[in-house]
């Protein structure tokens, strides 16, 4: 948890770029979309199998198995810049997947707490994870994207593509 207290940027690792997102990103995608599809009819069947509330489910099951992400997604003429809430989570246990309209962040990290006194054992495992997938406001620039995480607050600093742009010639005088 020392990187968390760290006050310094500290720089990501390398954002990986693709177009578009890989089968193991894919496949992680579908194992937490399955995994939540699960826990949402569980819920359905707990509730004694009332139909009409799959939305409230599946929500329901959502906050039960991922740590929600805020954004907030700023736009300028140059560039898209994302900031958001991951608090707990080091650089190392997130991973950042962009493409040109698309940004993917998904971590998981594993916290393990245990007591002991005479005959006593406390002992608790806990799985936190996130994912977030957005589609960005305008077409950027992947392989120049740059992210820091600070003190929980992970940014995004990620330039637009230049698009090609006409420009009229203007005659001197003579």
């Amino acid at each position: 948890m020392k990187d968390q207290a760290a006050t310094a940027l500290q720089p990501l690792r390398e954002i990986a770029s693709l177009q578009p997102f890989s089968d193991d990103f894919s496949q992680r995608s579908k194992e937490i979309y399955d995994s939540i599809e699960r826990r949402a009819f569980e819920i359905f069947e707990s509730s004694g199998r009332v139909s009409g509330r799959d939305h409230e489910n599946w929500l329901q099951a959502e906050a039960e198995l991922l740590h929600p992400i805020h954004l907030d997604i700023a736009e300028s003429d140059e560039a898209v810049t994302v900031w958001a809430e991951i608090p707990g989570f080091s650089a190392k246990e997130l991973e950042i997947r962009l493409a040109p309209r698309r940004l993917a962040i998904t971590g998981k990290r594993q916290t393990k707490q245990e007591q002991s006194a005479e005959n006593t054992v406390y002992s608790e495992r806990c799985v936190d994870q996130v994912f977030r997938l957005v589609e960005l406001p305008a077409e950027v620039n992947p392989e120049k994207a740059a992210a820091t995480l600070n003190e929980g607050v992970l940014q995004l600093a990620i330039p637009k593509v230049t698009l090609a742009r006409s420009v009229k010639a203007q005659s001197r005088g003579a």
